[in-house]
């Protein structure tokens, strides 16, 4: 079954208006957004609530659900025939506004007297948070407030609705993650298959790009390739790659209705780890093995976190780097000079998925709240999982010169550090291994067609 059906997303406002008894939600879609001229945009990106609850992928378009009245109506203006000069025919708005099941369409210059009569008659009106620049302009012209003030007075009611409804996915959306997988997986085979020594990082961004051109379809945030993959979001692609660089790679698509793929791999640029890649690799790899086994409903996702930064210190104590006792180790964050991020996020429309809603509301709850400790506190997931949550699973290990320096100057964790063995480690770089999951009651289910992750296969396929 497809998502993109009219069935799907009157389910889904229906669901939404069960939670308010009275009162106006205006959802605002995303503006275009110019880049030198304003006929001159970039690759437009709709707001993920907006696409959501309407599955319309189009700027300038906005909704009113007036729940004591039982109203929908979209605001949203026809391309004239001027427009069509340059665009060709496009569809009446109407037609589009039907297939998400509304079939009431006011123009765009009714939307703010419709929402000055709500807020001049005290009406409940919930809205939500908003990311573009262009969109925060248009929603404090509309809201006649200013500018900073719109995200602080969005709906926490409509918030925290809506993070319930959308972190469990349904069936349908688990199959638009799948196939943003689909190109994940034909991009990662083509990456193994054309990296060698010479080639520069942005030769291999066109690689993945022209895959993105071939299916018509978007990156769902910025690629990181890079020889320095210590750096957890290096987006620098200006180097060339040389005989025993690691190169990681982490990159998502969306798929034609929105959802996004997150997948991290590190490969050897000659195409065989040296024997000390090796090692760390296998450690980063046994990681996230051990992780995607204890994922189950019910578990809190900070526990798997704190058992996999108690897999890596095992690792590193066997390797030299780390010492002491593993459980004090963790205890006092000394991992987190080898692992500074959590161990994964929800996984939806975006990447990071909600996180505009509140990373606090989104990855915690009442029965958990976030860290102050440096590492920990970087986890953006950590409340039980349900049957419906998907999440990355993504250890990674990293020796970032700056951070060993400075603590290592400062003596710190020196009773779980050895510093010395770890001046050898200084150019290594980094290594990070994610994979997408669904919690199903059995446990764990990694989405996607299989993308080679064991030594041995990417050895294989690269040589």
């Amino acid at each position: 079954m497809e998502i993109n059906i009219k069935e799907t997303y009157i389910r889904r406002r229906e669901t939404l208006k069960k939670k308010f008894n009275k009162g106006v939600i205006f959802i605002k879609g995303n503006e275009p957004a110019s880049i030198d001229t304003f006929a001159n945009h970039y690759p437009f990106r709709q707001d993920s609530n907006f696409l959501y609850y309407t599955g319309i992928n189009l700027p300038s378009v906005s909704l009113i659900i007036d729940i004591t009245e039982n109203r929908e109506i979209f605001f949203a203006d026809d391309s004239g025939i001027e427009d069509q000069i340059w665009t060709g025919p496009v569809e009446p708005f109407s037609r589009i506004a039907g297939n998400s099941g509304i079939s009431e369409v006011k123009p765009v210059s009714q939307l703010k007297p419709v929402i000055d009569k709500i807020l001049k008659d005290k009406t409940e009106l919930h809205f939500f948070p908003v990311c573009q620049g262009r969109t925060l302009i248009k929603m404090a012209e509309i809201l006649n407030i200013p500018v900073t003030s719109v995200n602080s007075r969005a709906s926490v009611q409509l918030i925290e609705t809506a993070i319930k409804q959308r972190e469990v996915k349904s069936e349908e959306e688990i199959k638009e993650i799948e196939s943003a997988l689909d190109i994940s997986h034909q991009i990662y085979l083509e990456l193994m298959q054309t990296i060698r020594p010479g080639l520069s990082e942005r030769k291999l961004l066109a690689v993945i790009n022209s895959i993105l051109t071939e299916k018509n379809a978007m990156a769902s945030f910025p690629t990181i390739l890079t020889k320095y993959g210590q750096y957890l979001h290096n987006m620098n692609c200006s180097n060339v790659i040389k005989e025993n660089d690691l190169l990681l790679i982490d990159s998502g698509v969306f798929s034609n209705n929105g959802y996004s793929s997150d997948i991290t791999r590190t490969l050897p640029v000659s195409g065989k780890y040296t024997e000390i890649q090796k090692t760390i690799y296998n450690l980063v790899l046994e990681t996230q093995l051990k992780s995607l086994e204890i994922i189950k409903p019910g578990i809190f996702f900070r526990d798997i976190h704190l058992n996999a930064c108690k897999i890596i210190i095992s690792g590193l104590k066997d390797a030299g780097i780390m010492c002491g006792n593993t459980e004090d180790a963790v205890g006092a964050g000394a991992h987190a000079l080898f692992m500074p991020h959590g161990l994964g996020h929800m996984l939806g429309i975006d990447a990071h998925d909600m996180e505009l809603l509140g990373e606090d509301k989104v990855g915690y709850d009442s029965e958990i709240k976030r860290s102050k400790q440096f590492g920990l506190g970087g986890l953006r997931l950590a409340k039980k999982l349900k049957p419906g949550h998907v999440l990355t699973v993504e250890p990674g290990i990293y020796f970032i010169p700056g951070m060993i320096i400075n603590w290592r100057n400062e003596n710190k964790f020196k009773e779980f550090i050895n510093y010395e063995k770890l001046n050898e480690y200084l150019g290594f770089g980094g290594i990070r291994i994610e994979d997408d999951v669904q919690v199903i009651p059995q446990g764990g289910k990694v989405l996607g067609k299989r993308i080679p992750k064991t030594v041995e296969e990417i050895e294989e396929i690269m040589n």
